[in-house]
Protein backbone atom coordinates (compact mmCIF):
# COMPACT_ATOMS: atom_id res chain seq x y z
CA UNK A 1 0.00 0.00 0.00
CA UNK A 2 1.47 3.10 -1.09
CA UNK A 3 0.72 5.85 1.86
CA UNK A 4 2.05 2.85 4.18
CA UNK A 5 5.60 3.07 2.86
CA UNK A 6 5.74 6.94 3.41
CA UNK A 7 6.60 7.94 6.71
CA UNK A 8 8.59 10.98 8.44
CA UNK A 9 10.23 13.34 7.10
CA UNK A 10 7.18 14.58 6.07
CA UNK A 11 6.44 16.26 2.68
CA UNK A 12 6.59 19.42 3.88
CA UNK A 13 9.70 18.55 6.01
CA UNK A 14 11.64 17.35 2.98
CA UNK A 15 11.07 20.62 0.89
CA UNK A 16 11.86 22.95 3.93
CA UNK A 17 15.41 20.16 3.87
CA UNK A 18 15.64 20.90 0.43
CA UNK A 19 14.91 24.54 -0.01
CA UNK A 20 18.06 25.08 2.17
CA UNK A 21 20.88 22.15 0.73
CA UNK A 22 20.69 20.71 -3.39
CA UNK A 23 21.38 17.47 -3.21
CA UNK A 24 23.63 15.76 -6.00
CA UNK A 25 21.79 13.09 -7.94
CA UNK A 26 24.01 9.85 -8.75
CA UNK A 27 23.00 9.39 -12.65
CA UNK A 28 24.18 5.61 -12.50
CA UNK A 29 20.63 4.99 -9.79
CA UNK A 30 18.44 5.95 -13.42
CA UNK A 31 18.60 4.69 -16.37
CA UNK A 32 18.48 6.85 -20.06
CA UNK A 33 17.48 5.78 -23.41
CA UNK A 34 19.69 6.02 -26.26
CA UNK A 35 18.05 9.70 -27.08
CA UNK A 36 18.87 11.25 -23.80
CA UNK A 37 22.22 10.06 -23.66
CA UNK A 38 22.73 12.54 -26.67
CA UNK A 39 20.72 15.29 -25.21
CA UNK A 40 23.02 14.88 -22.46
CA UNK A 41 26.12 14.87 -24.54
CA UNK A 42 25.24 18.19 -26.54
CA UNK A 43 25.01 19.92 -23.38
CA UNK A 44 27.86 18.01 -20.92
CA UNK A 45 27.16 20.62 -18.01
CA UNK A 46 23.03 19.24 -17.78
CA UNK A 47 22.63 23.22 -17.57
CA UNK A 48 25.06 25.52 -19.83
CA UNK A 49 24.60 24.33 -23.64
CA UNK A 50 25.10 26.37 -26.50
CA UNK A 51 22.97 29.30 -24.94
CA UNK A 52 24.71 29.87 -21.89
CA UNK A 53 23.65 30.42 -18.30
CA UNK A 54 21.33 33.22 -17.87
CA UNK A 55 19.84 33.15 -21.68
CA UNK A 56 16.99 32.68 -23.47
CA UNK A 57 16.74 29.95 -25.68
CA UNK A 58 17.60 30.07 -29.61
CA UNK A 59 15.24 33.10 -30.99
CA UNK A 60 14.50 31.13 -34.05
CA UNK A 61 12.08 31.34 -37.01
CA UNK A 62 10.88 27.72 -35.46
CA UNK A 63 10.13 28.96 -31.95
CA UNK A 64 8.61 32.24 -32.97
CA UNK A 65 6.46 30.68 -35.64
CA UNK A 66 6.67 27.27 -36.80
CA UNK A 67 6.41 25.21 -33.75
CA UNK A 68 2.95 26.97 -32.65
CA UNK A 69 0.96 26.39 -36.12
CA UNK A 70 2.29 22.71 -35.64
CA UNK A 71 1.29 22.47 -32.60
CA UNK A 72 -2.29 23.60 -33.27
CA UNK A 73 -2.29 21.41 -36.63
CA UNK A 74 -1.32 18.25 -34.77
CA UNK A 75 -3.34 18.74 -31.93
CA UNK A 76 -6.86 19.47 -34.15
CA UNK A 77 -6.17 16.07 -35.93
CA UNK A 78 -5.67 14.22 -32.24
CA UNK A 79 -8.62 15.64 -31.09
CA UNK A 80 -10.80 14.33 -34.10
CA UNK A 81 -9.00 11.15 -34.51
CA UNK A 82 -9.08 10.31 -30.76
CA UNK A 83 -12.61 11.16 -30.28
CA UNK A 84 -14.20 7.79 -30.74
CA UNK A 85 -11.05 6.47 -28.31
CA UNK A 86 -12.53 9.42 -25.77
CA UNK A 87 -15.68 8.68 -25.98
CA UNK A 88 -15.09 5.05 -24.48
CA UNK A 89 -12.76 6.35 -21.78
CA UNK A 90 -15.28 8.45 -20.61
CA UNK A 91 -18.07 5.95 -20.42
CA UNK A 92 -15.86 3.06 -18.66
CA UNK A 93 -14.59 6.30 -16.18
CA UNK A 94 -18.35 6.97 -15.63
CA UNK A 95 -19.77 3.25 -15.06
CA UNK A 96 -16.14 2.61 -13.08
CA UNK A 97 -16.34 4.74 -10.20
CA UNK A 98 -18.66 8.06 -9.11
CA UNK A 99 -16.74 11.50 -9.97
CA UNK A 100 -16.01 13.33 -12.53
CA UNK A 101 -14.71 12.47 -16.12
CA UNK A 102 -11.67 14.74 -16.38
CA UNK A 103 -9.59 15.66 -13.75
CA UNK A 104 -7.77 19.56 -13.74
CA UNK A 105 -4.91 20.06 -11.52
CA UNK A 106 -2.88 23.51 -11.42
CA UNK A 107 0.33 23.54 -13.39
CA UNK A 108 3.10 25.90 -13.39
CA UNK A 109 4.07 27.05 -16.97
CA UNK A 110 6.02 28.99 -19.73
CA UNK A 111 7.49 32.03 -17.69
CA UNK A 112 5.57 30.74 -14.42
CA UNK A 113 1.98 31.26 -15.31
CA UNK A 114 -0.33 28.91 -14.09
CA UNK A 115 -2.61 26.88 -15.53
CA UNK A 116 -5.26 23.87 -15.29
CA UNK A 117 -3.91 20.28 -17.18
CA UNK A 118 -6.40 18.42 -18.12
CA UNK A 119 -6.35 14.70 -17.73
CA UNK A 120 -8.77 11.71 -17.67
CA UNK A 121 -9.63 10.74 -13.96
CA UNK A 122 -8.16 7.66 -13.14
CA UNK A 123 -8.42 7.56 -9.31
CA UNK A 124 -11.36 8.13 -7.09
CA UNK A 125 -13.06 11.52 -6.49
CA UNK A 126 -10.92 13.90 -4.44
CA UNK A 127 -8.11 11.92 -4.34
CA UNK A 128 -5.70 14.71 -3.67
CA UNK A 129 -7.49 14.62 -0.40
CA UNK A 130 -7.19 11.28 0.42
CA UNK A 131 -3.48 10.46 -0.01
CA UNK A 132 0.30 11.98 -0.96
CA UNK A 133 0.66 14.27 -4.28
CA UNK A 134 2.53 11.64 -5.79
CA UNK A 135 1.31 8.35 -6.99
CA UNK A 136 2.76 5.12 -7.46
CA UNK A 137 1.78 2.04 -9.10
CA UNK A 138 0.39 0.47 -6.26
CA UNK A 139 -1.42 3.49 -5.20
CA UNK A 140 -5.16 2.05 -3.96
CA UNK A 141 -6.44 5.30 -4.91
CA UNK A 142 -6.18 4.17 -8.87
CA UNK A 143 -9.36 2.71 -10.12
CA UNK A 144 -9.24 -0.40 -11.99
CA UNK A 145 -10.72 1.34 -15.49
CA UNK A 146 -7.91 4.14 -14.47
CA UNK A 147 -4.94 1.50 -14.20
CA UNK A 148 -5.99 0.61 -17.49
CA UNK A 149 -5.75 4.37 -18.88
CA UNK A 150 -2.27 5.10 -16.94
CA UNK A 151 -1.26 2.01 -18.60
CA UNK A 152 -1.54 2.93 -22.20
CA UNK A 153 -1.23 6.79 -21.41
CA UNK A 154 -4.84 7.43 -22.58
CA UNK A 155 -5.42 9.73 -19.70
CA UNK A 156 -2.76 12.16 -21.38
CA UNK A 157 -5.07 12.89 -24.58
CA UNK A 158 -7.59 15.61 -23.26
CA UNK A 159 -4.03 17.63 -22.78
CA UNK A 160 -4.61 18.26 -26.67
CA UNK A 161 -7.01 20.56 -25.25
CA UNK A 162 -4.09 22.34 -23.29
CA UNK A 163 -2.08 22.49 -26.31
CA UNK A 164 -4.99 24.32 -28.84
CA UNK A 165 -5.02 26.55 -25.99
CA UNK A 166 -1.65 27.60 -25.63
CA UNK A 167 -0.94 26.13 -22.24
CA UNK A 168 1.48 23.52 -23.97
CA UNK A 169 3.37 22.60 -26.83
CA UNK A 170 3.65 18.61 -28.16
CA UNK A 171 7.22 18.22 -27.11
CA UNK A 172 8.84 20.21 -24.27
CA UNK A 173 9.21 20.04 -20.22
CA UNK A 174 6.62 18.45 -18.02
CA UNK A 175 5.06 20.89 -16.21
CA UNK A 176 5.38 20.42 -12.30
CA UNK A 177 3.30 21.14 -9.61
CA UNK A 178 3.80 25.18 -7.80
CA UNK A 179 5.21 23.49 -4.89
CA UNK A 180 7.86 21.90 -6.43
CA UNK A 181 8.78 24.77 -8.97
CA UNK A 182 8.62 26.75 -5.78
CA UNK A 183 12.05 24.55 -4.83
CA UNK A 184 13.78 25.03 -8.45
CA UNK A 185 17.31 27.21 -8.16
CA UNK A 186 17.72 30.30 -10.02
CA UNK A 187 19.97 28.23 -12.92
CA UNK A 188 17.20 25.32 -12.92
CA UNK A 189 14.30 28.41 -13.79
CA UNK A 190 15.60 28.99 -16.91
CA UNK A 191 13.22 25.61 -18.34
CA UNK A 192 10.40 27.76 -17.70
CA UNK A 193 11.10 29.75 -20.43
CA UNK A 194 10.28 26.65 -22.67
CA UNK A 195 6.60 26.01 -23.05
CA UNK A 196 5.75 22.80 -21.34
CA UNK A 197 4.94 19.46 -23.44
CA UNK A 198 3.26 16.55 -23.31
CA UNK A 199 5.95 14.38 -24.06
CA UNK A 200 10.00 15.08 -23.74
CA UNK A 201 13.11 13.40 -23.05
CA UNK A 202 12.09 13.00 -19.28
CA UNK A 203 8.74 11.61 -20.40
CA UNK A 204 10.91 9.00 -22.34
CA UNK A 205 13.46 8.42 -19.94
CA UNK A 206 11.38 7.84 -16.87
CA UNK A 207 8.34 6.46 -18.64
CA UNK A 208 8.00 3.33 -16.16
CA UNK A 209 8.28 6.47 -13.52
CA UNK A 210 5.41 4.83 -11.10
CA UNK A 211 7.04 1.38 -10.56
CA UNK A 212 10.26 3.56 -9.77
CA UNK A 213 8.52 5.54 -7.30
CA UNK A 214 7.29 2.27 -5.91
CA UNK A 215 10.43 0.74 -4.45
CA UNK A 216 11.01 4.07 -2.66
CA UNK A 217 10.44 4.32 1.20
CA UNK A 218 9.53 7.66 0.90
CA UNK A 219 8.45 9.13 -2.57
CA UNK A 220 8.81 12.21 -1.77
CA UNK A 221 11.55 12.37 -0.57
CA UNK A 222 13.26 10.35 -3.83
CA UNK A 223 10.99 12.71 -5.88
CA UNK A 224 12.78 16.23 -4.76
CA UNK A 225 16.05 14.83 -3.96
CA UNK A 226 16.47 12.65 -6.54
CA UNK A 227 14.17 11.99 -9.83
CA UNK A 228 12.98 15.82 -9.87
CA UNK A 229 17.06 16.71 -10.17
CA UNK A 230 17.30 14.33 -12.72
CA UNK A 231 14.02 15.63 -14.96
CA UNK A 232 15.59 18.82 -14.74
CA UNK A 233 19.03 17.95 -15.85
CA UNK A 234 17.15 16.52 -18.87
CA UNK A 235 15.03 19.72 -19.41
CA UNK A 236 18.04 22.05 -19.03
CA UNK A 237 19.66 19.68 -21.42
CA UNK A 238 16.81 19.96 -23.93
CA UNK A 239 16.23 23.89 -23.52
CA UNK A 240 19.79 24.68 -25.17
CA UNK A 241 19.12 22.03 -28.13
CA UNK A 242 15.71 22.55 -28.79
CA UNK A 243 15.17 22.59 -32.83
CA UNK A 244 12.54 21.37 -34.82
CA UNK A 245 14.27 17.55 -35.51
CA UNK A 246 14.59 17.40 -31.56
CA UNK A 247 11.05 18.37 -30.90
CA UNK A 248 10.25 15.11 -33.98
CA UNK A 249 12.77 12.88 -32.00
CA UNK A 250 10.60 12.33 -28.93
CA UNK A 251 6.77 11.86 -30.58
CA UNK A 252 7.86 8.66 -32.33
CA UNK A 253 9.16 6.59 -29.56
CA UNK A 254 6.25 7.67 -27.52
CA UNK A 255 3.57 6.62 -30.07
CA UNK A 256 5.55 3.15 -30.14
CA UNK A 257 5.46 2.88 -26.74
CA UNK A 258 1.82 3.50 -26.51
CA UNK A 259 1.21 -0.06 -28.68
CA UNK A 260 4.11 -1.66 -26.68
CA UNK A 261 2.46 -1.27 -23.32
Amino acid sequence: MARSMIGPPTAESSMQSFAHKRHEVNPETLTLNPMVRQLNAQSPSGSKGETGAGRTPHDTFYLRHIKRILDCVFALVGIILSFPVLIICAAAIRLDSPGPIFYCQRRVGQHGRPFEIIKLRTMVDRADEKGPRLTESRDTRITRVGKWLRKAKLDEFPQLINVLRGDMSFVGTRPEAPEYVALYTCEQKRVLELKPGITGPASLAFIDEEKLLAAQANLEDFYIKTLMQRKLDLYLAYRDTVSFSGAVEPILPTVRGLFMM
